[in-house]
Protein backbone atom coordinates (compact mmCIF):
# COMPACT_ATOMS: atom_id res chain seq x y z
CA UNK A 1 0.00 0.00 0.00
CA UNK A 2 1.66 3.53 -1.08
CA UNK A 3 -0.22 7.01 -1.19
CA UNK A 4 1.37 8.19 -4.25
CA UNK A 5 -0.08 11.74 -3.86
CA UNK A 6 -2.39 13.97 -1.99
CA UNK A 7 -4.05 17.25 -2.46
CA UNK A 8 -5.80 19.03 -0.19
CA UNK A 9 -7.60 22.48 -0.21
CA UNK A 10 -8.68 24.57 2.92
CA UNK A 11 -7.87 22.30 5.36
CA UNK A 12 -6.93 23.41 8.36
CA UNK A 13 -4.53 26.06 7.85
CA UNK A 14 -3.98 24.38 4.73
CA UNK A 15 -4.80 26.67 1.98
CA UNK A 16 -3.93 24.62 -0.95
CA UNK A 17 -0.97 22.00 -1.01
CA UNK A 18 -0.26 19.18 -3.63
CA UNK A 19 1.89 16.27 -2.15
CA UNK A 20 3.55 13.31 -3.68
CA UNK A 21 5.27 11.00 -1.72
CA UNK A 22 8.13 8.23 -2.52
CA UNK A 23 7.56 4.53 -2.07
CA UNK A 24 10.06 4.15 1.14
CA UNK A 25 9.96 7.23 4.21
CA UNK A 26 8.64 10.65 3.85
CA UNK A 27 9.82 13.17 5.98
CA UNK A 28 6.93 16.09 6.55
CA UNK A 29 9.56 18.40 8.50
CA UNK A 30 9.23 21.83 9.75
CA UNK A 31 8.72 24.33 12.90
CA UNK A 32 5.94 23.72 15.40
CA UNK A 33 2.51 25.03 14.35
CA UNK A 34 3.21 25.30 10.52
CA UNK A 35 0.98 22.22 9.54
CA UNK A 36 3.32 18.96 9.96
CA UNK A 37 0.08 16.95 11.64
CA UNK A 38 -2.70 18.68 9.57
CA UNK A 39 -1.06 17.16 6.03
CA UNK A 40 -0.48 14.02 8.26
CA UNK A 41 -4.05 14.25 9.53
CA UNK A 42 -5.25 14.74 5.84
CA UNK A 43 -3.46 11.25 5.21
CA UNK A 44 -5.23 9.43 7.59
CA UNK A 45 -9.09 11.05 6.89
CA UNK A 46 -8.31 8.67 3.76
CA UNK A 47 -8.49 5.53 5.77
CA UNK A 48 -11.10 6.33 7.95
CA UNK A 49 -13.16 9.64 6.67
CA UNK A 50 -12.61 11.50 10.08
CA UNK A 51 -10.02 13.13 12.13
CA UNK A 52 -8.01 11.10 14.54
CA UNK A 53 -8.15 14.23 16.79
CA UNK A 54 -11.48 13.49 17.17
CA UNK A 55 -12.71 16.85 16.05
CA UNK A 56 -15.91 18.01 14.30
CA UNK A 57 -15.96 18.50 10.64
CA UNK A 58 -16.31 22.64 11.09
CA UNK A 59 -13.04 22.26 13.54
CA UNK A 60 -10.57 20.71 10.52
CA UNK A 61 -12.51 23.24 7.70
CA UNK A 62 -10.13 26.22 7.21
CA UNK A 63 -11.94 29.35 9.22
CA UNK A 64 -12.80 31.23 6.42
CA UNK A 65 -13.72 28.70 4.10
CA UNK A 66 -17.44 26.74 3.57
CA UNK A 67 -15.80 23.93 2.63
CA UNK A 68 -12.99 21.41 2.37
CA UNK A 69 -11.33 18.83 -0.27
CA UNK A 70 -9.22 16.05 0.03
CA UNK A 71 -7.86 14.24 -2.96
CA UNK A 72 -5.93 11.09 -2.88
CA UNK A 73 -4.18 8.66 -5.60
CA UNK A 74 -2.47 5.63 -4.12
CA UNK A 75 -1.77 1.99 -5.19
CA UNK A 76 -2.28 -1.40 -3.71
CA UNK A 77 -1.65 -4.84 -5.21
CA UNK A 78 -4.11 -4.22 -7.61
CA UNK A 79 -3.68 -1.06 -9.30
CA UNK A 80 -3.81 2.56 -8.71
CA UNK A 81 -6.81 4.05 -7.04
CA UNK A 82 -8.20 7.40 -6.40
CA UNK A 83 -9.94 8.55 -3.02
CA UNK A 84 -12.02 11.85 -3.15
CA UNK A 85 -13.39 13.66 0.39
CA UNK A 86 -15.42 16.92 0.55
CA UNK A 87 -17.13 18.73 3.67
CA UNK A 88 -18.87 21.75 4.23
CA UNK A 89 -20.36 23.03 7.23
CA UNK A 90 -23.79 22.06 7.44
CA UNK A 91 -21.81 18.53 8.23
CA UNK A 92 -22.22 16.93 4.34
CA UNK A 93 -19.93 14.48 3.40
CA UNK A 94 -19.29 13.19 0.12
CA UNK A 95 -16.50 11.02 -0.69
CA UNK A 96 -15.91 8.93 -3.59
CA UNK A 97 -13.72 5.43 -4.97
CA UNK A 98 -12.30 5.53 -8.26
CA UNK A 99 -15.78 8.10 -9.00
CA UNK A 100 -17.84 5.69 -7.22
CA UNK A 101 -20.06 7.58 -4.64
CA UNK A 102 -19.52 5.49 -1.07
CA UNK A 103 -22.82 5.73 0.35
CA UNK A 104 -21.53 5.08 3.93
CA UNK A 105 -18.59 6.27 6.24
CA UNK A 106 -18.12 2.47 6.79
CA UNK A 107 -17.97 1.62 3.02
CA UNK A 108 -14.60 3.95 3.05
CA UNK A 109 -12.70 1.99 5.89
CA UNK A 110 -10.03 -0.84 4.45
CA UNK A 111 -9.38 0.43 1.40
CA UNK A 112 -6.52 2.39 1.96
CA UNK A 113 -4.96 1.10 5.22
CA UNK A 114 -2.37 2.93 7.47
CA UNK A 115 -1.20 2.68 11.28
CA UNK A 116 -1.07 5.68 12.82
CA UNK A 117 1.18 6.02 15.47
CA UNK A 118 1.10 9.92 17.71
CA UNK A 119 2.58 10.77 21.10
CA UNK A 120 -1.10 9.83 22.90
CA UNK A 121 -0.51 6.11 22.24
CA UNK A 122 2.48 5.95 24.23
CA UNK A 123 -0.32 6.42 26.68
CA UNK A 124 -2.37 3.35 25.75
CA UNK A 125 -0.74 1.18 28.78
CA UNK A 126 -1.40 3.35 31.61
CA UNK A 127 -4.68 4.91 30.49
CA UNK A 128 -8.23 3.99 31.10
CA UNK A 129 -9.38 1.01 28.88
CA UNK A 130 -11.19 3.18 26.24
CA UNK A 131 -7.62 4.00 24.55
CA UNK A 132 -7.29 0.12 24.38
CA UNK A 133 -10.54 -0.43 23.18
CA UNK A 134 -10.05 2.12 20.67
CA UNK A 135 -6.60 0.43 19.30
CA UNK A 136 -8.25 -3.13 18.66
CA UNK A 137 -11.23 -1.15 17.06
CA UNK A 138 -9.31 0.62 14.47
CA UNK A 139 -7.25 -2.05 14.18
CA UNK A 140 -9.89 -4.58 13.31
CA UNK A 141 -12.24 -2.34 11.56
CA UNK A 142 -9.68 -2.04 8.51
CA UNK A 143 -8.92 -5.62 8.71
CA UNK A 144 -13.03 -6.56 8.68
CA UNK A 145 -15.17 -3.88 7.86
CA UNK A 146 -18.01 -5.97 8.82
CA UNK A 147 -16.52 -5.64 12.37
CA UNK A 148 -17.67 -1.59 11.98
CA UNK A 149 -20.75 -1.92 11.08
CA UNK A 150 -21.74 -4.51 13.94
CA UNK A 151 -19.92 -1.98 16.15
CA UNK A 152 -21.97 1.33 14.82
CA UNK A 153 -25.25 -1.28 15.15
CA UNK A 154 -24.14 -2.25 19.00
CA UNK A 155 -23.54 1.15 19.51
CA UNK A 156 -26.80 2.19 18.45
CA UNK A 157 -28.63 -0.24 20.27
CA UNK A 158 -26.41 0.78 23.30
CA UNK A 159 -27.69 4.32 23.29
CA UNK A 160 -31.35 3.45 22.85
CA UNK A 161 -31.30 0.83 25.55
CA UNK A 162 -29.67 4.10 28.06
CA UNK A 163 -32.16 6.08 26.96
CA UNK A 164 -34.95 3.53 27.70
CA UNK A 165 -32.88 2.78 31.34
CA UNK A 166 -32.88 6.95 32.17
CA UNK A 167 -36.80 6.61 31.38
CA UNK A 168 -37.72 3.67 33.66
CA UNK A 169 -38.27 5.62 36.20
CA UNK A 170 -41.11 8.00 34.68
CA UNK A 171 -42.68 4.91 32.73
CA UNK A 172 -41.86 1.65 33.95
CA UNK A 173 -44.67 0.09 31.78
CA UNK A 174 -42.43 0.77 28.76
CA UNK A 175 -39.48 -0.23 30.10
CA UNK A 176 -40.56 -3.64 31.20
CA UNK A 177 -42.27 -3.93 27.80
CA UNK A 178 -39.11 -3.53 25.26
CA UNK A 179 -35.94 -4.11 27.68
CA UNK A 180 -35.62 -7.59 26.35
CA UNK A 181 -36.02 -6.96 23.24
CA UNK A 182 -33.40 -4.19 23.07
CA UNK A 183 -30.92 -6.84 25.35
CA UNK A 184 -30.89 -9.62 22.80
CA UNK A 185 -30.00 -7.09 20.16
CA UNK A 186 -27.51 -5.87 22.11
CA UNK A 187 -26.30 -9.32 23.22
CA UNK A 188 -25.93 -10.36 19.87
CA UNK A 189 -24.40 -7.63 18.23
CA UNK A 190 -21.58 -7.76 21.37
CA UNK A 191 -21.21 -11.17 20.88
CA UNK A 192 -19.78 -11.07 17.37
CA UNK A 193 -17.78 -8.34 18.34
CA UNK A 194 -16.28 -10.20 21.58
CA UNK A 195 -15.20 -12.92 19.07
CA UNK A 196 -13.47 -10.25 16.74
CA UNK A 197 -11.28 -8.98 19.26
CA UNK A 198 -10.57 -12.06 21.40
CA UNK A 199 -9.60 -13.75 18.27
CA UNK A 200 -7.66 -10.74 16.58
CA UNK A 201 -5.81 -9.91 20.69
CA UNK A 202 -4.21 -13.60 20.28
CA UNK A 203 -2.53 -12.17 17.02
CA UNK A 204 -1.02 -9.42 18.70
CA UNK A 205 -0.43 -11.12 21.72
CA UNK A 206 2.42 -13.49 19.71
CA UNK A 207 3.51 -10.04 17.57
CA UNK A 208 4.02 -8.17 20.73
CA UNK A 209 6.00 -10.69 22.50
CA UNK A 210 8.33 -10.89 19.62
CA UNK A 211 8.65 -7.24 19.43
CA UNK A 212 9.48 -7.28 23.47
CA UNK A 213 11.91 -9.30 23.36
CA UNK A 214 13.83 -8.35 20.08
CA UNK A 215 13.96 -5.05 21.93
CA UNK A 216 14.85 -6.43 25.29
CA UNK A 217 17.34 -8.99 24.12
CA UNK A 218 14.90 -11.84 25.71
CA UNK A 219 14.75 -10.57 29.15
CA UNK A 220 10.87 -8.87 29.23
CA UNK A 221 8.01 -10.84 28.07
CA UNK A 222 4.51 -9.92 27.56
CA UNK A 223 1.21 -11.31 27.58
CA UNK A 224 -2.34 -9.89 26.72
CA UNK A 225 -5.52 -11.07 27.99
CA UNK A 226 -9.26 -9.72 27.32
CA UNK A 227 -11.23 -8.52 30.41
CA UNK A 228 -14.87 -8.58 30.40
CA UNK A 229 -17.11 -6.46 31.97
CA UNK A 230 -18.35 -9.77 34.03
CA UNK A 231 -17.56 -13.21 34.44
CA UNK A 232 -17.68 -15.51 30.82
CA UNK A 233 -16.99 -19.04 31.05
CA UNK A 234 -13.41 -19.61 28.19
CA UNK A 235 -15.88 -22.02 26.60
CA UNK A 236 -18.17 -19.62 25.74
CA UNK A 237 -16.29 -17.03 23.85
CA UNK A 238 -15.81 -19.35 20.69
CA UNK A 239 -19.37 -20.60 20.73
CA UNK A 240 -21.72 -17.37 19.40
CA UNK A 241 -24.55 -18.54 20.75
CA UNK A 242 -23.68 -19.60 24.02
CA UNK A 243 -21.41 -16.11 24.03
CA UNK A 244 -24.83 -14.44 22.41
CA UNK A 245 -26.67 -16.17 25.74
CA UNK A 246 -24.10 -15.21 27.98
CA UNK A 247 -24.17 -11.09 27.66
CA UNK A 248 -28.31 -11.66 27.05
CA UNK A 249 -28.41 -13.14 30.77
CA UNK A 250 -26.28 -10.79 32.05
CA UNK A 251 -28.20 -8.03 30.53
CA UNK A 252 -31.48 -9.11 31.82
CA UNK A 253 -30.29 -9.90 35.81
CA UNK A 254 -30.11 -6.69 37.50
CA UNK A 255 -31.68 -3.94 35.97
CA UNK A 256 -32.96 -2.37 39.50
CA UNK A 257 -28.74 -1.44 39.58
CA UNK A 258 -29.21 -0.26 36.19
CA UNK A 259 -31.63 2.00 36.41
CA UNK A 260 -30.33 3.37 39.30
CA UNK A 261 -26.63 3.99 37.44
CA UNK A 262 -28.84 5.16 34.86
CA UNK A 263 -27.20 3.49 32.34
CA UNK A 264 -26.27 0.00 30.77
CA UNK A 265 -23.58 -1.50 33.07
CA UNK A 266 -22.15 -4.73 31.17
CA UNK A 267 -21.29 -5.15 27.69
CA UNK A 268 -17.86 -4.71 25.22
CA UNK A 269 -17.97 -0.71 25.95
CA UNK A 270 -16.98 -1.57 29.53
CA UNK A 271 -14.41 -4.65 28.26
CA UNK A 272 -10.21 -3.98 29.16
CA UNK A 273 -7.16 -5.57 28.18
CA UNK A 274 -5.03 -6.28 30.61
CA UNK A 275 -1.32 -6.23 29.43
CA UNK A 276 1.05 -7.88 31.66
CA UNK A 277 4.97 -7.54 31.65
CA UNK A 278 7.02 -10.38 33.24
CA UNK A 279 3.78 -11.85 34.57
CA UNK A 280 2.89 -8.42 36.05
CA UNK A 281 0.48 -5.51 35.37
CA UNK A 282 2.03 -3.09 32.94
CA UNK A 283 0.18 -0.74 34.22
CA UNK A 284 0.69 -0.90 37.74
CA UNK A 285 4.80 -2.21 37.57
CA UNK A 286 6.40 -1.71 34.00
CA UNK A 287 8.51 1.77 33.90
CA UNK A 288 8.16 4.46 31.81
CA UNK A 289 10.45 2.95 29.29
CA UNK A 290 8.62 -0.13 29.30
CA UNK A 291 5.15 1.19 28.79
CA UNK A 292 6.57 3.12 25.56
CA UNK A 293 8.35 -0.21 24.11
CA UNK A 294 4.83 -1.84 24.76
CA UNK A 295 2.95 1.07 22.95
CA UNK A 296 5.11 0.96 20.42
CA UNK A 297 5.17 -2.58 20.31
CA UNK A 298 1.35 -2.24 19.64
CA UNK A 299 1.31 -0.58 16.76
CA UNK A 300 4.01 -2.33 15.27
CA UNK A 301 1.96 -5.69 15.68
CA UNK A 302 -0.99 -3.82 13.81
CA UNK A 303 0.84 -3.34 11.13
CA UNK A 304 2.69 -6.59 10.51
CA UNK A 305 -1.18 -8.57 11.14
CA UNK A 306 -2.28 -5.99 8.17
CA UNK A 307 0.24 -7.21 5.97
CA UNK A 308 0.01 -11.15 6.86
CA UNK A 309 -3.80 -10.85 6.15
CA UNK A 310 -3.43 -8.40 2.92
CA UNK A 311 0.19 -9.32 1.44
CA UNK A 312 1.18 -5.68 1.68
CA UNK A 313 2.14 -3.16 4.68
CA UNK A 314 0.06 -0.64 5.81
CA UNK A 315 1.02 3.04 5.23
CA UNK A 316 2.92 4.09 8.85
CA UNK A 317 1.86 7.16 10.23
CA UNK A 318 4.10 8.80 13.00
CA UNK A 319 3.25 12.15 14.30
CA UNK A 320 7.05 13.62 16.02
CA UNK A 321 7.23 10.41 18.03
CA UNK A 322 11.01 10.25 17.09
CA UNK A 323 11.10 12.88 20.00
CA UNK A 324 9.37 10.78 22.50
CA UNK A 325 11.48 7.57 22.43
CA UNK A 326 15.09 7.26 23.89
CA UNK A 327 17.85 5.90 21.22
CA UNK A 328 17.00 1.94 21.67
CA UNK A 329 13.87 2.55 20.93
CA UNK A 330 14.04 5.08 18.06
CA UNK A 331 17.17 2.36 16.93
CA UNK A 332 14.61 -0.48 16.58
CA UNK A 333 11.71 1.53 14.82
CA UNK A 334 14.10 2.79 12.24
CA UNK A 335 14.56 -1.21 11.71
CA UNK A 336 11.18 -1.68 11.09
CA UNK A 337 10.53 1.34 8.85
CA UNK A 338 12.57 -0.29 6.52
CA UNK A 339 9.50 -2.21 5.17
CA UNK A 340 6.43 -0.18 3.28
CA UNK A 341 5.84 3.58 3.05
CA UNK A 342 6.15 5.47 5.87
CA UNK A 343 5.12 9.20 6.13
CA UNK A 344 6.44 10.70 9.36
CA UNK A 345 7.00 14.44 10.79
CA UNK A 346 10.04 15.65 13.07
CA UNK A 347 10.67 19.17 14.30
CA UNK A 348 14.86 19.91 14.55
CA UNK A 349 16.87 16.74 14.21
CA UNK A 350 14.20 14.42 16.01
CA UNK A 351 13.90 11.64 13.12
CA UNK A 352 14.91 8.57 12.29
CA UNK A 353 19.04 8.59 11.74
CA UNK A 354 21.05 6.99 8.85
CA UNK A 355 17.67 6.87 6.65
CA UNK A 356 17.12 8.07 3.60
CA UNK A 357 13.64 9.81 3.41
CA UNK A 358 12.02 12.31 1.31
CA UNK A 359 11.88 15.70 2.59
CA UNK A 360 8.78 17.86 2.79
CA UNK A 361 9.46 21.27 4.29
CA UNK A 362 6.32 23.21 5.43
CA UNK A 363 6.07 26.61 6.59
CA UNK A 364 2.70 28.55 7.30
CA UNK A 365 0.68 25.75 5.51
CA UNK A 366 3.11 25.92 2.57
CA UNK A 367 4.65 22.34 1.45
CA UNK A 368 7.65 22.47 -0.61
CA UNK A 369 9.54 18.86 -1.51
CA UNK A 370 13.21 18.09 -1.39
CA UNK A 371 15.08 15.27 -3.04
CA UNK A 372 15.86 12.17 -1.10
CA UNK A 373 18.71 12.67 1.28
CA UNK A 374 19.79 10.79 4.58
CA UNK A 375 19.07 12.36 7.86
CA UNK A 376 21.88 15.25 8.19
CA UNK A 377 22.75 15.47 5.28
Amino acid sequence: MVCKRITVGNFRNIVSADVSFSDGVNLIWGENAQGKTNLLEAVCMCSFGKSFRGVKESEFIRFDSPDTRIGMIYSDSYRQQELMLYYDRSRQRYITHNGIKLQRLSELVGRFRTVLFIPEHLNVIKEGPSMRRSYLDVAISQLRPGYLKSLQRYNHILNQRNRLIKGAAANRRDFDATVELWSYQLATEAASIVQSRVRYLRLVDAELEKSISEMTGEKEKTSLEYVFSFRIDEDKIEDREKLRDAFFSQLMSNHSREIAAGATLWGIHKDDVNILLNGKSARIYASQGQQRSIALGLKLAESSISMKDSGEWPVLLLDDVFSELDASRREYLTERMKTGQVIMTACGDSYAENTAAKVITVKKGEFFENEVKENGG
